[in-house]
């Protein structure tokens, strides 16, 4: 049993092609053809004035500081081309190019951008801007241009009825006298528009393969979102088992805790009455004190793990309550709403590795924590006083941060010059 195939990219314009040359002829697909080049001319025409502008104009001010911006515009041109014509493609490809970038709902500009900029789809659309304007948009002239002429040629014996009896020369060289005589024109004419229906197709099926090329998601970039998320769905189930391990403690073992040292203390109240128990009352009370430092120690611990208060009233509150048992004095500067869970939980966990950095390595006398929001970009800042010389390469501590925040598609900037200030900077998008 021969195993099925699989069809081509531009599956519905090949096999009309491929069925025959009469059902291709007299369907609706030359013409779609032809209204998708002389679109395709025309919008070629504008995003070669628009290139050259920008390009030129970015060169042309690069020494006044704006340059730099509209060379930025003309880079990421393309998006909203590729966008256009992912759109404009369903003239001659029913099925659609699925848009390769991802979602950015609520990004500001700056945002938006910098994304945009970071992402290879972006620079494979503006291959394709400068295809469409230096190649297929010449080319689809010329296809419509050879229409056009054809149309002319098919017309002959009225054009020549219509300005009788005067000669009309429709071909350099070549005189037309009469309707009859006009009929080899019509008839140059049909074979003109047949090429151009060919050559048509075959141009619409080569943009239709290339704008899969450029404009549609590649394999790899498929492979590296799966990963990306598999990543994430890592990340998920670690912080699901870390608030697992944080319930279990506080309501198991904590309580446990907390019983046996009301016990102990109970015991230690009747061993004190008993003048003979004197000693094992010493020992009661001795247990009733390491039981105490036990529950205590577990209860930094299950802090530790994930804070109840950063859950309840957020990032700005968590941090505040770690700047008060920081044997540092700490500023906490956080003018931050509620955002999602796992950008506060990231942000947090960095800002306490920071601080605990700080205490045990820095030798510095202050530390102070910032944060603002900008641009749908949550910027938050760890500063200190200490010697400096941090190297985030030289523990894991800091590296795992990093990876963390690429989970989100965030950034750890370390600056720690010999002498101080040490600075560590934490960018996560909220945008998801």
């Amino acid at each position: 049993m021969p195993e099925p195939r699989t069809p081509e990219p531009s599956g519905a314009l090949g096999s009309v092609m491929r069925n025959g040359p009469r059902r291709f002829l007299f369907s609706w697909w030359p013409w779609r053809c032809w209204g998708y080049h002389l679109s395709g001319a025309v919008l070629g025409w504008a995003v070669l004035t628009v290139l050259a502008v920008l390009a030129g104009a970015g060169v042309l001010l690069s020494l006044l500081g704006i340059g730099l911006v509209l060379l930025t515009l003309a880079a990421v041109s393309g998006v909203p081309l590729g966008a256009l014509e992912r759109r404009r493609l369903r003239f001659v490809e029913p099925a659609p190019v699925p848009d390769p970038h991802g979602a950015l709902a609520g990004a500001g500009p700056l945002s938006w951008l910098r994304t945009r900029l970071r992402e290879r789809a972006t620079w494979r659309e503006l291959g394709y801007a400068l295809l469409l304007a230096l190649v297929f948009g010449p080319a689809g002239f010329g296809v419509t241009t050879l229409v056009a002429f054809s149309g002319i040629l098919i017309s002959t014996p009225v054009i020549v009825w219509a300005i009788a009896p005067d000669t009309v020369m429709l071909i350099p060289g070549r005189a037309v006298s009469g309707p009859l005589e006009g009929l080899a024109g019509t008839a140059a004419g049909l074979l003109g528009l047949i090429v151009a229906a060919y050559a048509a197709a075959l141009l619409a099926r080569a943009q239709v393969r290339t704008a899969r090329l450029l404009l549609g998601p590649r394999e790899e970039d498929s492979r590296v979102l799966e990963l990306t998320r598999s990543r994430v769905r890592l990340v998920d189930a670690f912080e699901a088992e870390r608030r697992r391990i944080e319930r279990d403690l506080h309501d198991g073992a904590q309580q446990q805790l907390v019983a046996l040292s009301m016990t102990l203390g109970l015991a230690e109240r009747e061993l004190r009455g008993v003048p003979a128990a004197a000693e094992a009352a010493e020992l009661v009370a001795r247990g009733r004190g390491e039981a105490r430092q036990a529950l205590e120690q577990l209860r930094n611990l299950v802090r530790g793990i994930h804070p109840q208060v950063l859950t309840d009233h957020g990032l700005a509150a968590a941090v505040a309550e770690v700047a008060l048992r920081h044997p540092v004095p700490v500023t906490v500067d956080l003018n931050l709403p509620r955002l999602p869970e796992p950008v506060e939980v990231t942000a947090y966990f960095s800002v306490t590795e920071a601080l605990a950095n700080s205490a045990k390595h820095s030798g510095a006398s202050r530390v102070e924590v910032t944060g603002r929001m900008a641009n749908g970009l949550l910027v938050v800042a760890v500063t200190d006083d200490g010697r400096g010389g941090a190297d985030p390469s030289a523990g894991a501590g800091l590296a795992g941060l990093a990876d963390r925040l690429a989970v989100l598609r965030g950034r750890l900037v370390v600056s720690s010059p010999m002498g101080g200030p040490t600075e560590l900077r934490v960018e996560v998008p909220c945008s998801g």
